[in-house]
């Protein structure tokens, strides 16, 4: 790939940051999403709100673009009705192999979070043997370490995050157009043979309380309606400009489009190697499991 005007002002700082990227890249893309604010909104409110016919997609307002990527994705209401999923994740490095792999789980109402870790190299406690589980009932985290609980502050601070990171993630196509994004279109670019309308995105300071807010530009499929790709800024590490590739590959799963291989690259002084830095993955995806706060954390 060719290293961009963008990436050259930003490559020392890259350097400077390339080995505590990749060990704290989950929680900062978490920390990277700007207002996340929880839905409050209850069951029979989204069953009752009537389905919306596919939106307008107009280039010159781009909070139509936002809205029709949401449709596209399958829509909130139909998640929702969904009510709960399960999933395999699998977080690897593809330079070392190291990897954290866990059975997901979430309750799409409460925003109720379980993971269960049969490997975990790199961001639950490494170098620990043992089965983790972690499990956010909405309000309070817990953790058990081969079914004993973990209390160490620092440990049960990392799973909070994580868990809600993960919810997030999970549903972020129906975050785009939460209160206080401000988006810009910034016209058309082409990548890989496709053509993409590309939208700038970030957040407005009086909503996030943040004085520099992220950035986000995404390569918008006109014809799909979704985002293939996305460039990123972290503040949070100094990096301030959106630098960081993110590409994503779907699967079409009961109406819901969900992007279930998420590759990642990061600029170095040479520019973005071809293979990605970091991959996510999705299997053995299941709705409607029957979840609630009492067994989401069976074994």
């Amino acid at each position: 790939m060719r290293l961009s005007k963008q990436t050259i002002n930003q490559r020392n700082l890259m350097k400077a940051h390339k080995i505590n990227f990749l060990l704290v890249l989950t929680f900062l893309l978490a920390a990277a999403c700007g207002p996340q604010q929880k839905k409050e909104r209850t069951q029979n409110e989204e069953i009752v709100e009537a389905k919306a016919n596919e939106p307008g997609y107009d280039t010159n307002d781009p909070s139509t673009i936002l809205a029709a990527i949401k449709h596209a994705h399958g829509g909130w209401n139909d998640l929702w009705a969904k009510k709960d999923v399960e999933f395999t994740y699998n977080y690897h490095y593809t330079d070392d192999g190291r990897a954290d792999i866990s059975t997901e789980r979430y309750i799409f109402a409460s925003e109720a979070s379980y993971g269960h870790y049969t490997r975990h190299e790199i961001n639950v406690m490494p170098g620990v043997e043992g089965v983790v589980q972690q499990f956010f009932d909405g309000e309070r985290t817990k953790m058990w370490l081969d079914g004993k609980e973990v209390t160490d502050p620092k440990a049960l601070a990392a799973a909070d995050f994580l868990r809600q990171a993960n919810y997030f993630w999970f549903v972020i196509p129906y975050k785009l157009n939460d209160p206080g994004t401000i988006a810009t279109y910034d016209g058309q670019e082409t990548h890989n043979g496709k053509t993409y309308d590309k939208v700038t995105v970030t957040y407005d300071p009086s909503v996030t309380g943040k004085e520099q807010n992220d950035i986000y530009v995404l390569y918008v499929n006109p014809e799909t309606k979704l985002i293939d790709r996305f460039y990123f800024s972290l503040p949070f590490m100094g990096v301030n400009e959106p630098v960081i590739i993110a590409d994503y590959e779907y699967t079409d799963l009961d109406g819901q489009k969900l992007a279930t291989k998420r590759s990642y690259y990061m600029p170095s002084e040479q520019g973005y190697s071809e293979a990605p830095n970091l991959v996510q993955t999705m299997a053995d995806i299941k709705f409607n499991n029957g979840f609630t706060l009492k067994n989401l954390s069976a074994r």
